[in-house]
């Protein structure tokens, strides 16, 4: 099987929100920080009665960032109802069946049983510099201790959970009365994570551990180009990730993609206007759900700000 390429971990905060649902349960508050305007990538699909607005986020940001404001504040305002990837964000209580039914395994190998031998001793390491306990950690799943090992390392790094654009989001269609909800599940999320056959996950699993020391520099690429609105270097970022491996990129990129295009192909019958903020890497590249919405005859159209 082909390695994954040194963003693939990273990039996945582009594309999930499941490993930040997690971390958000026991998020601590943001450090103040001086404001820096960002300027994120916001597209539009209209019929006579009916505007849906494309807006893609990053579910795990650093703090001091001013992006829900301009064209983005307008086009939410205008909304009247909220759709992210999985709605409102379940609390633990309902999280913590849904770990233990995907992403743990009572039976079988331990986990560092499942990595090639020259690779469990930095798996050990990676958890003990966590601080996972490393019981716990022997029955996740390869693809769940992955997300957490990479999650931490972000939050190590100055990223917070709880500073990511869905949870701004989420707070503001609370305050405003908006309606909100999802176009998949956390079950579903995770389900899609446990579907990769064990070779992709312990690929994911050990070319993580090979860059856990990037993961913060790496994201801060990205978010420079999110902040940027740069959808062809969020693009480029995505296609160097995913590129070697097919089942990754099929299962987190083009059949979800698809998906939610058809979802909004049928959204557009009902008349209103919608916010809808998805992962940034779905919003970028030949995959894309604008490339889904074209195959569709459906065009979209980037806004100008």
């Amino acid at each position: 099987m082909k390695k994954f390429l040194p963003r693939a971990a990273t990039a996945l905060a582009l594309l999930f929100v499941t490993p930040a649902a997690l971390a958000q349960q026991a998020a601590a508050p943001a450090p103040a920080a001086q404001m820096k305007d960002a300027d994120p990538a916001l597209w539009v699909v209209k019929d006579a009665d009916t505007t849906i607005y494309l807006f893609g986020t990053i579910h795990v940001l650093p703090a001091g960032l001013s992006w829900f404001d301009e064209a983005v504040k307008t086009a939410f305002d205008a909304s009247g109802e909220l759709v992210t990837e999985i709605g409102d964000m379940p609390d633990l209580a309902t999280v913590q069946p849904l770990i233990i039914k995907h992403a743990v395994t009572q039976t079988g190998p331990q986990l560092s049983e499942r990595l090639p031998a020259d690779k469990r001793e930095a798996f050990a390491k990676a958890v003990a510099d966590a601080g996972i306990p490393a019981q716990a950690v022997e029955r996740f799943q390869p693809w769940f201790a992955a997300s957490q090992l990479s999650l931490i390392a972000l939050t190590k790094a100055g990223y917070n959970p709880a500073s990511g654009a869905e949870t701004a989001l989420t707070a503001a269609a609370k305050a405003a009365n908006k309606p909100i909800s999802g176009v998949e599940s956390l079950d579903q999320q995770f389900g899609f994570f446990n579907s990769l056959s064990e070779a992709a996950q312990v690929q994911f699993l050990t070319e993580t551990l090979a860059q856990l020391d990037k993961v913060g520099p790496e994201f801060e690429k990205m978010v420079a180009e999110w902040s940027e609105g740069d959808a062809e270097g969020l693009a480029a970022i995505m296609n160097e990730a995913m590129r070697s491996s097919p089942e990754l990129s099929k299962m987190l990129l083009a059949d979800r993609n698809a998906r939610w295009a058809e979802w909004i192909d049928t959204r557009l019958d009902k008349p209103g206007v919608v916010f809808m903020a998805v992962g940034a890497g779905h919003l970028s590249g030949p995959d894309s759900v604008q490339v889904m919405l074209d195959k569709r005859k459906i065009k979209s159209a980037r806004i100008e700000y």
